[in-house]
């Protein structure tokens, strides 16, 4: 009554499994890894940090096995935005070093982490903005 199915069902393995590359999970931890960093490199040298985006392209460096593109793209983004989002890619960075154990990479993310809040926290100075300065700004979760 039916005719039998003469093609392979797109749910069979492939014949040839290994013709396509596998990355390891530690592979895969090390490439995101290496974007969260390149991400907060790219945030850090538009704010104009040079040491701290010199240690960041260290670590990119290390797990990418090349230096890092340098180029600052501004945006004209407050320097308040700029940290904000450096503090989250910082953040990210954390949660990836953790997780692969990279201790010098979880040391580099948390120190980004603390300065960005430090510099999100610190009132602007008072001369430079001719008024009062407002209340710091506290992230949420932050001690």
């Amino acid at each position: 009554m039916y005719e039998p199915i003469r093609t392979k069902s797109v749910h069979t393995p492939a014949d040839h499994a290994d013709d396509f590359p596998h990355r390891s999970r530690e592979e895969e931890l090390d490439i995101q890894l290496a974007g969260h960093l390149a991400a907060l490199l790219a945030v850090t040298d538009e704010l104009g940090l040079g040491e701290a985006g010199d240690r960041i392209a260290e670590q990119v460096a290390r797990l990418r096995g090349a230096p890092p593109a340098r180029r600052a793209g501004l945006t004209d983004a407050a320097p308040d935005t700029l940290h904000r989002r450096a503090h989250a890619l910082a953040g990210r960075a954390l949660v990836v070093a953790a997780s692969r154990a990279d201790t010098a990479a979880a040391i580099l993310a948390a120190e980004r982490m603390d300065a960005h809040t430090a510099a999100m926290t610190a009132p602007p100075p008072a001369a430079a903005t001719g008024t009062t300065a407002p209340a710091p700004v506290r992230l949420v979760g932050a001690l």
